[in-house]
């Protein structure tokens, strides 16, 4: 069974047609930047052809016998240079002249051999910046003749025309490029990215839907490069967690038999506990030593039960709430204290009684109490619990015991391994851990040995009197 199909986004917010429009928009920025020295030099080479046209008009005086030509020879050669009058001048040589009878003033002296790149630029966009026509003086050197010089008067309407029409073109241009090279991205795109990204959306919906369905799991293309390790990790992925959900089923599964038989198990315990107090009773020697036995061995199976219902409930729900943790504490102390085999063991409490803290009550008073049970039944006489930081808060839980041993630390907050006394089970340290982690905190073992051990508990944010906080 495959899972349904993944929702994809509308083809205007897809991937493709972002990148397809980033394309074309970046093409068309790089064209404006070609244009924009392209317009300068077209400018420029216009001058140039022009000048050229004149040398090449005045060249038609110096075929003539007397220097002069007819005047209408002379309009048809000012027409072919489009201008109003040329003239030639080279260095220790007779000047030469084409005009018309009544040439026009001119507003503008355009010298080409001293324009620099920026100037080019700049005129370029005046000139399309104008409507009306001006007559410019173009001075610039022969192409035929190095030491020529070529002057010519002519309209400025005709360039701007003729820098229109290339504007023009180049814009037709860029568009055509622009669109061309945006689907060609936009094919490779989807080719390369798009498509096996789709897939692995979909593998990825499916796996979700029924992630023990072996069909859903991602083909791989054999493809290097990243999305090849994509599909390669996510295959792998996939094969480790359909794993885990079978061994997490097992474990479900065996975790429901070991409830029922604690539950069952539990019923006879309590019936083997009225029957150890019924021993009690009795007069015979050997049974009175026996029974105290008896009874700290009930008292142990029946508290590995609890320990082991408790570590199988899940922690993420709390029922979080302002409470006065000093006067959490001494309900602790009082506790621990009928449990402890040393009548003198007691728990200072070195935390302001206003002090409050955030968080699940009964479930932090656990912490608490595995710890300071752990302490007083390892030998020690005094757990004290003390405040070192309020923000965020900071608290040290210290007592005078022998230490642990290396065997217990190696497997600290391990379950069914940290213990560090006889048919214990190990889970106090693995709850608390769970506990605080519940509460976006941390316990840590700050030291051990043999004046004693220390655990550090943290919890995230600030704390305040409980007067602060109720404000």
């Amino acid at each position: 069974m495959v899972g349904r199909a993944p929702r994809m986004p509308p083809l205007a917010w897809s991937l493709s047609a972002r990148l397809l429009l980033l394309t074309i928009a970046f093409v068309m920025v790089a064209e404006v930047l070609i244009y924009v020295p392209s317009i300068a030099r077209f400018r420029l080479a216009w001058f140039g052809e022009r000048i050229a046209a004149a040398h090449l008009a005045s060249l038609a005086l110096e075929a003539a016998p007397s220097g002069m030509v007819s005047k209408d020879l002379e309009r048809n050669l000012l027409t072919h240079v489009q201008g109003y009058s040329v003239i030639l001048q080279r260095p220790n040589s007779k000047t030469l002249m084409l005009s018309i009878d009544m040439p026009p003033e001119f507003h503008e002296t355009v010298d080409l051999n001293r324009m620099s790149p920026v100037d080019l630029i700049v005129d370029a966009f005046a000139t399309l910046g104008r409507t009306g026509n001006r007559v410019l003086r173009v001075m610039g050197a022969s192409p035929r003749e190095r030491n020529a010089v070529v002057v010519v008067l002519l309209d400025e309407a005709p360039l701007r025309e003729a820098m229109y029409a290339f504007s023009r073109r180049i814009v037709v241009l860029s568009v055509v490029i622009s669109f061309f090279a945006a689907a060609l991205v936009y094919l490779s795109l989807q080719w390369m990215m798009v498509t096996p990204m789709r897939r692995l959306t979909a593998s990825m919906v499916a796996f979700r839907e029924n992630p023990a369905n072996p069909d859903a799991a991602v083909v791989e293309s054999g493809r290097g490069d990243e999305i090849g390790t994509a599909e390669h990790e996510l295959a792998d992925m996939q094969s480790e967690l359909r794993a885990a959900l079978r061994q997490k089923d097992h474990l479900a599964a065996l975790g429901e038999a070991v409830a029922k038989i604690n539950h069952d198990l539990r019923n006879m315990l309590a019936a083997a506990r009225l029957i150890s107090e019924r021993l009690a009773q009795s007069e015979d020697p050997d049974v009175k030593r026996a029974t105290p036995i008896l009874e700290r061995t009930l008292d142990r199976a029946v508290e590995f039960c609890s320990q082991t219902l408790s570590y199988a409930v899940d922690r993420s729900d709390l029922s979080m709430d302002l409470f006065r943790l000093a006067e959490m504490l001494r309900e602790v102390g009082a506790e621990v204290c009928q449990w402890a085999p040393d009548a003198g063991a007691a728990v200072r409490i070195a935390i302001p009684e206003d002090f409050t803290v955030r968080g699940d009550r009964e479930q932090l008073e656990r912490v608490f109490t595995n710890l300071a049970r752990n302490a007083v039944e390892a030998g020690a006489t005094e757990v004290a619990v003390s405040l070192v930081a309020t923000g965020p808060v900071v608290i040290d839980v210290a007592d005078d015991g022998p230490g642990m041993p290396q065997r217990a630390v190696d497997n600290l907050f391990k379950p069914f391994s940290g213990s560090t006394r006889a048919g214990g089970t190990g889970l106090g340290l693995a709850i608390a851990r769970e506990v605080m982690q519940a509460h976006g905190g941390t316990i840590e073992l700050v030291r051990t040995g043999a004046d004693g051990t220390v655990f550090r508990l943290t919890f995230p944010g600030r704390a305040a009197p409980l007067g602060a906080a109720a404000q």
